[in-house]
């Protein structure tokens, strides 16, 4: 995803001649494998393809107008093979061979001689176009072009040419070495012939290749770039903060880095690029670039590569974060202390509702767990304790460790013997009259100072806090499934919440080791304010005929470094779930773009609710 600087177009030489129409006859064999590969442009992700291309064996040429740029893709292809060498990935040889095959040139005529010519330059319309164009006039008729576009319309590209039916897209992703998806990008103009060639060539590589229609973002940047975009966003408005952002991304969705670190990696000028094509395309408001981006780009703060943007840098393209200089105190600022904790209460008998308790008992609370009868209240306990024994089959307990938080956990026989806990967790059904109801019992039942928390996903914090005659102590605590494992606590404050009640979740989560992130009483919260639209666009993929439930969940796993595809997730959050988030979500915010894919609407309505069920988006055996 990072571009390097345009470079000009050499000297023209003599025009291509248009393709002859093809002859009647048996389909032609598709071409052999590419095997001289020209890489124009050595940013960051035209040296990490020249250094896939010389590893696997391929002569490459690499062009970039910039002396410094081919030194140091010269540089870094060193420095790689030799860590190569360190880890026993490659031989002496083996590196000596791919040092020897990477030559560099300042002028494009050094890719007349390539087979595949692979352009990464700028993500803007016309330099690639003139880049493109030139190439089309020095090549070979039979070599193949490629433009590592991730926005433009590839088949806007292929027309400025005299040989559209050679031109493709070849999308990999950043870092090239490291990565495994490539998306490749046919377009109407696109020869089979040329797209089964590339395709070849990138499965030698060891690569996934992904067959992709031309259309802005294709699958993986045209899911991301709208979350990061929403995430720089919800950023902007100071809804979170960035490292609250970042850190609910990762540990309530096991994404390899947050979206706003992310977008600092990969450039935010890049990424403002990028959005503006694909809103241009969509005109989608998810793709319309947040004025931060613009911001940012405007003053030249871009991220990794500059040294700052969302985060500052120790030094431009180095990935240590500095922190942020202390702002100056206000007298008696800071957080207030909170109020004592020594017994928990947890309200519900679900898997939520269990998993809660065994995460303050294994902390060492006495928790006390109350449901709609006492048989459901000690089913609840027999699962905590049954997950207990797991633990100690598992080795991540010791039988002493079990045996004290069995200890401490006891099934109450009506929600009154709740009224000693000084904080109370309910874990019931996701539904407001229920949840009001619950809290209503609550408030006639627990004492006076006990924090009463709520794990809701997506209802109204405030609404349900407005069920007691004490709101102030009504506060969001929302877990993530499973909770003992998620180490994420998203802790909602109200208007009417008192500041020394979000005070207590904070050294709460600290004693039963969870990471708490502060965020405002809204839709979605932070991960499913920025989740679920993710998910919803996957749907309106497929329900596009765009790519297969399988090509998306392949891209962001093998592109993205997602732990799970989109439809992978939807199938064992459930539907019916994810669709109720959904609708809140539109709800709230009134976006059409938040609309619920009906697709999504039509597999619910059909009882399709994923693993539950046995079918969702795939079928399930067994279920």
């Amino acid at each position: 995803m990072s571009r390097h600087t345009a470079i000009p177009a050499a000297s023209p030489g003599s025009a291509s001649a248009p393709a002859p129409a093809p002859a009647a006859g048996p389909a032609a064999a598709p071409p052999p494998v590419p095997s001289v590969v020209a890489v124009i442009g050595l940013g960051t992700m035209g040296t990490g393809i020249a250094e896939v291309m010389a590893r696997a064996g391929h002569e490459v040429i690499g062009v970039d107008v910039d002396a410094t740029a081919a030194r140091r893709a010269v540089t870094a292809l060193d420095r790689s093979t030799a860590r190569a060498v360190q880890r026993g990935r490659c031989t002496p040889e083996e590196r000596a061979d791919a040092l020897a095959r990477f030559r560099t040139f300042p002028d494009l005529r050094a890719a007349a001689a390539a087979d595949l010519v692979i352009e990464v330059v700028d993500e803007r319309y016309a330099v690639k176009r003139d880049v493109i164009t030139a190439l089309d006039r020095l090549v070979r008729p039979e070599a193949i072009l490629a433009t590592g576009t991730n926005a433009l319309s590839v088949t806007r590209l292929a027309a400025e040419t005299a040989r559209p039916d050679r031109v493709l897209g070849l999308h990999f992703f950043a870092p090239a070495p490291a990565m495994k998806l490539v998306e490749v990008v046919s377009t109407v103009l696109t020869s089979p012939q040329a797209t089964a060639a590339v395709t070849a060539l990138v499965r030698s590589l060891g690569k996934e290749p992904v067959p992709v229609g031309d259309r802005p973002g294709f699958i993986a940047d045209g899911l991301l770039f709208g979350y990061l975009n929403q995430a720089a966003a919800m950023y902007e408005s100071r809804y979170a903060t960035r490292e609250d952002i970042d850190a609910a991304m990762r540990l309530g969705c096991g994404l390899p880095m947050g979206p706003l670190a992310l977008l600092d990696l990969i450039g935010v000028d890049t990424a403002t690029t990028v959005l503006d094509a694909m809103y241009e395309a969509t005109r989608d408001r998810l793709h319309s670039p947040a004025p931060v981006l613009r911001q940012l780009t405007a003053a030249g703060l871009l991220g990794r590569k500059s040294g700052r943007g969302f985060y500052r840098y120790e030094a431009p393209g180095s990935p240590v974060v500095v922190p942020d200089a202390p702002a100056p105190r206000e007298e008696g600022g800071g957080r207030p202390a909170g109020r004592t904790v020594t017994t928990v209460g947890v309200a519900g008998s679900g898997t939520m509702a269990a998993g809660i308790a065994e995460v303050f008992a294994k902390a060492g609370y006495p928790v006390r767990l109350a449901a709609r009868s006492p048989e459901k209240a000690e089913r609840a306990v027999a699962r905590v304790v049954a997950s207990l024994d797991r633990s100690v089959v598992k080795g991540r307990l010791d039988e002493g460790q079990r045996d004290a938080a069995v200890a401490l956990l006891a099934p109450a026989a009506s929600y009154d013997e709740l009224a000693a806990a000084d904080l109370v967790v309910e874990a019931v059904a996701e539904d407001l009259f229920v949840k009001q109801e619950l809290f209503r019992v609550l408030d006639k039942v627990c004492r006076p100072g006990a924090v009463l928390a709520t794990t809701t996903s997506s209802l109204p914090v405030v609404a349900i806090a407005r069920a007691t005659g004490r709101p102030q102590d009504v506060v969001g605590m929302h877990f993530f499934n499973p909770a003992p494992a998620m180490k994420l606590v998203e802790v909602v404050h109200t208007v009417l919440t008192a500041d020394d009640v979000v005070a207590t979740v904070h050294e709460v989560c600290g004693q039963v080791r969870k990471h708490p992130v502060d965020c405002g009483d809204r839709a979605g919260f932070i991960v499913n304010a920025l989740l679920f639209p993710y998910l919803n666009n996957a749907v309106k993929m497929v329900q596009d005929h765009y790519a297969s439930v399988d090509a998306i969940d392949a891209a962001m796993k093998l592109g993205g470094g997602y732990p799970m595809g989109p439809f992978e997730l939807l199938d064992v959050v459930g539907l019916d779930v994810s669709l109720a988030i959904e609708q809140v979500l539109h709800e709230e915010f009134r976006d059409p773009g938040l609309a619920p894919a009906p697709l999504l609407e039509h597999l619910v309505s059909a009882g399709c609710l994923g693993r539950k069920t046995g079918r969702g988006f795939r079928e399930y055996a067994g279920a």
